[in-house]
């Protein structure tokens, strides 16, 4: 029903777009700057396992981060911090790879573990909304459907009410994933790992593209969720 509704590609269109340009920036600046090796020789989990122990991540926390454990994951650019296990997981390209984005983008991920261990309140924030986001993404689009077809327009706005947590998880996100980058930054300058400018410019660029992914994600949820406003809000005004 949705997809045939002509104003849902007038919205989505430009969100689609969007993300395909950030996603070919993504992986431009990760490939141009995974071919640049770092002067310091490290790969990124012995980068990340230094600045675990080091004086550089005690600035933040007031005590080093010795129970967060370095770990390996599958896949590509898979990489994350998991707060349930205080792990760092890797993937393989930066695990083991000694270029300037594996480095980047290992220190972005300990960010998040000095996130965790500080209580930054927007990780806080954001782990807090992630079960009622699972429940509103999968229910809300049940529930516009249904009180459309049903002419409860009530239960349409309600099912916009619980869509609309996906747009507040990509807002509370932009925050989270942005200060991890900067921390990211000062770690690897502190720590010595990241030598000279040309090689501070290449973690710009490699955070840089990852930020824009989520700014990206933040319109497409704000677009698809005014979708569903302009469709129940439509239906409305045909009805009074």
């Amino acid at each position: 029903m949705i997809a045939y509704d002509a104003s849902y590609w007038i919205y989505m269109i430009p969100a689609f777009i969007l993300m395909a340009i950030t996603s070919w920036y993504v992986k431009a600046s990760y490939n141009k700057w995974s071919r640049v090796p770092a002067r310091s020789g490290l790969t990124g989990a012995q980068a990340a396992q230094r600045l675990i122990s080091s004086a550089a991540v005690s600035t933040y926390t007031g005590s080093t981060l010795r129970d967060v454990r370095v770990a390996g994951v599958g896949g590509n650019l898979s990489d994350h911090y998991d707060p349930r296990d205080k792990t760092l997981y890797l993937s393989p390209s930066v695990a083991n790879g000694t270029s300037v984005a594996s480095l980047a983008v290992a220190a972005h991920e300990l960010g998040h573990a000095v996130q965790h261990a500080e209580g930054y309140f927007p990780l806080k924030l954001r782990s807090a909304l992630v079960p009622l986001v699972s429940i509103g993404s999968n229910l809300g689009w049940i529930l516009i459907l249904l009180g459309l077809i049903l002419g409860l327009t009530e239960l349409a706005w309600l099912g916009v009410l619980a869509f609309a947590g996906g747009a507040v998880f990509a807002l509370a996100t932009l925050p989270v994933e942005l200060n991890a980058s900067s921390r990211a930054k000062q770690l690897l300058a502190q720590a010595g790992i990241i030598q000279g400018t040309e090689e501070m410019r290449g973690v710009n660029n490699v955070l840089t593209a990852a930020a824009l992914t989520y700014v990206a994600g933040l319109v497409t949820a704000v677009l698809q969720l005014l979708y569903y406003v302009s469709l129940v809000s439509g239906r409305s005004r045909r009805r009074l």
